[in-house]
This record gives structure tokens, sequence and C-alpha cells, in this order.
């Protein structure tokens, strides 16, 4: 069953990459900090993702404004998001779901996903956004099942503005 508005936010904990190495983030532990953006994207160096992903670095400062953290989820490893975050400049704080958790914990995992005829894989997550403001609790949520519709940043920003 999807995910909506009103509804608590799943609690996970994934991997990402600090300047120390691997580290482990909850996000339970990130609750109440600031409303939390969690962008899921199907994987790293594809066309779509790189370009959502760059557009978002380059304005994080106006996430930062509206008082969010934006955190990047896709089922590659920590060290493939690494080397994607460098060669694009992404500078949002990206989370590893390697075993596809989360994204069957939001309900926002293709059961097949066949980026190509010849390359077919399950549990990968649809392009999603869901907002979960300082309570843990979901104040927007936004699936596609077509991975090349992006998230509507506009009415992101309107929501997190009105959750100050």
């Amino acid at each position: 069953m999807a995910l909506s508005v009103g509804d608590k936010a799943p609690d996970f904990t994934l991997t990402t990459l600090g300047s120390d190495g691997p580290e482990l983030l909850k996000l339970s532990d990130q609750i109440g900090s600031a409303n939390l953006l969690l962008l899921f994207v199907p994987m790293a160096f594809t066309g779509v993702c790189t370009d959502e992903f760059c557009a978002v670095s380059a304005g994080l400062g106006d996430y930062e404004q509206l008082s969010a953290k934006v955190f990047g989820i896709s089922g590659d490893n920590p060290f493939a998001q690494q080397a994607w975050a460098e060669k694009e400049g992404i500078k949002l704080t990206l989370l590893s779901d390697y075993e596809h958790e989360a994204a069957k914990a939001y309900d926002v995992a293709y059961d097949s996903f066949l980026p190509d005829k010849n390359l077919t894989m399950g549990g990968v997550a649809k392009r999603s956004a869901f907002i979960v403001d300082k309570q843990g609790v979901i104040q927007y949520a936004e699936s596609h099942d077509n991975p090349g519709e992006l998230p509507d940043f506009d009415a992101i920003k309107a929501k997190l503005g009105a959750l100050g």
C-alpha cells in the first residue's frame, strides 16, 4: 500500500560516505532537526537522475533556507554514489539503499525495472519524493512509474515553506 500524507515515515538505516569512509545514517536520528526531503531515484550515472540531483544540488541553499535537509536515495553502492557525485558535482547527501529496503518500506520499488531491453532489475526505486516533517510524519508524497518524470519541485518548495 502506497504511503500518503499523514502516515508516519518508515524508519531506515542506510549507508552514506563521509569524510572518514562509510557511515550509517538512521532516519529517526534526523527527525526533529529539520524537515526532511527524501528523493528516491532509480540509479546513478543515468541521465534523468543526474539532471535531477545536479539541479537540486545547484539549489541546495534554497532548501536550507526552507529549513530542510535533502537526502538522495538510490540502490547503488555508496562507492558508486561517491564516484557519481564527484564526477557530476552532486552536493546532497546520498544514501545507499543497496538492499532496496527503504524503497520497499516507502512502497516505491519497481517489481521489475527495464531501463533497457537487455537489462532488468527488481527492487529499483521509482523516482519519488517525500517530505517528512519534524515530528516524523509524511507531509508530501509523490511517486512516478515513468522514470523520466521528475517530482514537482515547485510544489515541494511550497510545502516546505508552509511547514516552516
